[in-house]
């Protein structure tokens, strides 16, 4: 690895682990580097999507999307597990329904194998969108807001108030991370506050979460055990947390 890959990194882990640093932050870490040099990194990086860009200094990517990093990266990491949560979620999907899919790489997943039948479906994913525009019988509608070009999906004040206006039978929703201490979570204030509206618009919340999201602290709490009705996983979740689905009468897949 050579010096200017080094550095690099380095700016990149800065970055990451004080979620923003101001320029003249970067400078001191680097006394040696000539500013050109230093803004000439922080464009490379930017561009390789390892770090966001903003006047006056950068932010880590987890701090914009609110979520772990990109779609395209997350869209092929655990993907076997992902891809058996997907086929247990379409088996538990009541056709002739309104349904929220939530944006995320499982929730695509679960889109990509989307029964061709009759239902409303509203959903924050692009890429969901994208696939579900191959079937014929279901209507797709995508809530008009702000696009969020990290993760691929819309979010803000006017697709909240969008949802609230829907009744959904059930609501599929994507997290980021659990604990027993925070419950569900995400990255970003305004993804949790999206969350929640479709969570309370609808009579059955299932939420898709591979196991590997237990277990760590996310910074924005989304709901607890005990405002959802059902969780869909791989089948290697810890028998504590098993327990504790049990003891709020959340049923597990």
């Amino acid at each position: 690895m050579d010096a200017m890959e080094t550095r690099r990194n380095q700016i990149t882990e800065l970055v990451n682990q004080n979620e923003y640093v101001r320029f003249s932050q970067i400078k001191e870490a680097f006394p040696d580097v000539s500013e050109m040099t230093l803004r000439t990194d922080l464009k490379v990086l930017d561009q390789e999507k390892k770090i966001v860009r903003i006047h006056g200094g950068a932010k880590s990517v987890r701090m914009v999307i609110g979520t772990d990093d990109y779609l395209t990266k997350r869209a092929i990491r655990n993907l076997t597990e992902k891809e058996e949560i997907a086929r247990k979620a379409v088996k538990i999907l009541e056709p002739n329904t309104a349904v929220f899919l939530d944006s995320g790489s499982t929730t695509t997943e679960m889109a990509r194998c989307f029964p061709n039948q009759s239902n409303l479906i509203y959903t924050t994913g692009l890429s969901c969108a994208t696939e579900l525009a191959k079937l014929s019988e279901p209507e797709v509608v995508i809530p008009g807001g702000r696009l969020n070009r990290y993760s691929i999906s819309v979010y803000g004040t006017s697709v909240v108030q969008e949802l609230e206006r829907v009744n959904f039978q059930q609501t599929f929703l994507g997290i980021t991370n659990y604990t027993k201490e925070t419950g569900f979570t995400c990255g970003n204030s305004e993804e949790a506050v999206l969350k929640r509206t479709a969570i309370r618009q609808a009579g059955q919340v299932i939420v898709l979460m591979d196991s590997t999201k237990l277990g760590v602290r996310g910074t924005y709490s989304i709901c607890g055990l005990e405002d959802i009705d059902i969780i869909v996983s791989d089948g290697n979740l810890p028998k504590d947390f098993l327990m504790d689905c049990r003891l709020h009468n959340v049923a597990v897949y």
